[in-house]
């Protein structure tokens, strides 16, 4: 049996249908639409990242500018909360120079102690830590040894004196105490 053209009949005297071949497009316009539709998403791709650059940018120097607000007043509060120990240390002074030869001191003597007493309450709500004591080991991470001392008695780099106190801020050394050591 053969295959024969459309209206042929065969030996048998039935009609035979030739197969017809799937048209399809010319080669070219496949990969041609193909590359359309890359063409449309590279572009669309494109536009999604300028605009995720362009986000991303905007967040940035918005942020830029909140941290360094923060940054700028963040002292105020800070200094709020040391203006009415300054305002003690004035009156402090004012009854001091108002100071009767007569009088034992007793009232200066109170004002000396309770601005210690406000000014400590202060480190501490700001988690300011004072160190530095007589006896430690000198750590010359936090401690500056300003001179040093022969003392029978003590330990090699033991703080005999502490000069001025060292702070830390969070952990973190804001001033080295000042301190004379024992040397051998």
């Amino acid at each position: 049996m053969s295959v024969k053209k459309q209206g042929t009949v065969d030996s048998s005297g039935e009609k035979i249908k030739q197969k017809k071949k799937k048209t399809s497009p010319p080669k070219g316009s496949k990969e041609k639409q193909k590359i359309n539709d890359l063409n449309q998403q590279l572009v669309q791709n494109e536009d999604r990242h300028l605009r995720l650059i362009a986000e991303f940018d905007n967040y940035r120097r918005r942020k830029e500018k909140e941290i360094t607000q923060m940054l700028q007043y963040e002292g105020k509060a800070i200094f709020e909360d040391l203006l009415p120990i300054i305002d003690d240390l004035d009156r402090l002074a004012e009854a001091f120079n108002n100071h009767k030869e007569s009088d034992d001191g007793s009232s200066i003597k109170e004002g000396v102690q309770l601005i210690q007493a406000k000014l400590g309450k202060f480190l501490e709500d700001w988690n300011i830590e004072p160190y530095g004591t007589p006896g430690e080991i000198l750590d010359l991470d936090v401690h500056d040894a300003i001179m040093t001392q022969k003392e029978k008695g003590k330990k090699e780099d033991e703080i005999l004196q502490v000069f001025q106190k060292g702070y830390t801020y969070k952990d973190k050394v804001v001033r080295h105490a000042k301190v004379i050591v024992n040397k051998k």
